[in-house]
C-alpha cells in the first residue's frame, strides 16, 4: 500500500527490544506500528534492541502496517549507530525525536537513503513555532505529537479538554495541512485502561483535523480506528452529496442541495476525501 494515501488511524508504539512484543505486533490491527529505540528502551540496553529490531524487521512478517522506526536523537550517543544497523533494514519510514527546526532533519536525511521517508518528533516549544518549517522540509511526510514532553516543557497542567496545549496541537495540524501530504498524529492517552476518556480524546484529535493517533497499548486499537474512520452517516452523506453535485453539473444548474445546505466544489472534494479513506481503511481489512 502506498504511504502516503494509506491510512493512519492508530499508531502503536512498540520497544524495539521485546521479542514477544515485535512478534505479537505482526497480528494486531493498528495502521502503523512505531518500533521504539529511544524513551522505550533502557541506556544499557539499547545496543542489543537495534540488533533485536533489525532482525524482526528483516523477518517482517507485517504485512500492510506502516513500519516506522523511532531512532534515538542524533545528538545522544546511540543514534548515529541506529542509523547505521537499521537504515537497510526494512523500516518504511524514520522517526527523529529531539528537533528543534529543519537543519535537525538535514542530519539524518543525509544518513539515509534520499527515497526514505522521514518523520519528526514535535515535542518541544521551539519545534511548534517552528512547525511550518520543519513540516516543508522536502524530507517530512509525518509530524508526531509529543504532548507528554510538550506537557513538561511548559509547565502546564493535565487537563481532560487539553486546553492548555490547544495552541500546540493546532499549529502541528496546521503545518501539516500547510505542506500537502504531509500525515499529522496526536499524541498517546496515557490512561490506557480508560476506554471512554481515550475517545473523547480521539474524537477532540479527529475534530481538530488530526490523521490518526499515537498509542501505548494495544487494547487502544479498537477505539482508536473507530474514531478516526468515517461513520456510516458520513459515508452517506459523502456519496449524496457526490451525486447531487454530478447531477446538478450535468442539468446545468448551478447549485446542487442536500439536506437543506448548499453542495459546492469544496464538498465534493471534502467528501471524496472520505470515500477514498474508507477505501484505504478496507485495503488495511482485507489482509
Amino acid at each position: 500500500m502506498d504511504l502516503a494515501t494509506r491510512p493512519y488511524r492508530s499508531v502503536l508504539y512498540i520497544p524495539g527490544s521485546k521479542d514477544r512484543a515485535l512478534d505479537k505486533a505482526r497480528m494486531l490491527q493498528t495502521d502503523a506500528i512505531i518500533f521504539d529505540l529511544e524513551d522505550a528502551v533502557a541506556p544499557e540496553a539499547k545496543a542489543e534492541a537495534r540488533e533485536t529490531l533489525k532482525e524482526a524487521l528483516q523477518t517482517d512478517g507485517y504485512g500492510k502496517r506502516a513500519k516506522i522506526v523511532r531512532i534515538n536523537a542524533l545528538t545522544s550517543q546511540w543514534g548515529f549507530e541506529d542509523v547505521r544497523v537499521l537504515r537497510d533494514a526494512g523500516a518504511d519510514i524514520f522517526l527523529l525525536p529531539k528537533v528543534n527546526n529543519p537543519t535537525d532533519v538535514d542530519a539524518l536525511a543525509d544518513l539515509l537513503d534520499p527515497a526514505m521517508p522521514i518523520w519528526v518528533m514535535m515535542e518541544t516549544p521551539m519545534c511548534v513555532f517552528r512547525a511550518p518549517e520543519i513540516a516543508a522540509h522536502q524530507r517530512v511526510t509525518g509530524l508526531v505529537t509529543g504532548t507528554n514532553d510538550l506537557t513538561k516543557d511548559l509547565g502546564c497542567r493535565y487537563r481532560p479538554d487539553r486546553l492548555p496545549l490547544m495552541t500546540a496541537l493546532q499549529r502541528i495540524v496546521m503545518a501539516a495541512r500547510a505542506s500537502r501530504g504531509v500525515v499529522a498524529i496526536d499524541g498517546v492517552y496515557n490512561r490506557f485502561r480508560d476506554g471512554d476518556g481515550l475517545k473523547a480524546e480521539c474524537e477532540q484529535g479527529r475534530d481538530l483535523g488530526f490523521d490518526g493517533k499515537t498509542l501505548i497499548h494495544p487494547m487502544q486499537i479498537e477505539v482508536t480506528n473507530t474514531a478516526f474512520a468515517p461513520s456510516e452517516s458520513e459515508i452517506d452523506l459523502a456519496r449524496r452529496q457526490i451525486a447531487a453535485f454530478e447531477e446538478s453539473q450535468a442539468s446545468g444548474q448551478g447549485v446542487a442541495v442536500v439536506d437543506g445546505q448548499i453542495v459546492e466544489n469544496l464538498h465534493v472534494v471534502a467528501a471524496n476525501r472520505t470515500l477514498a479513506k474508507v477505501d484505504a481503511i478496507a485495503q488495511m481489512a482485507a489482509e
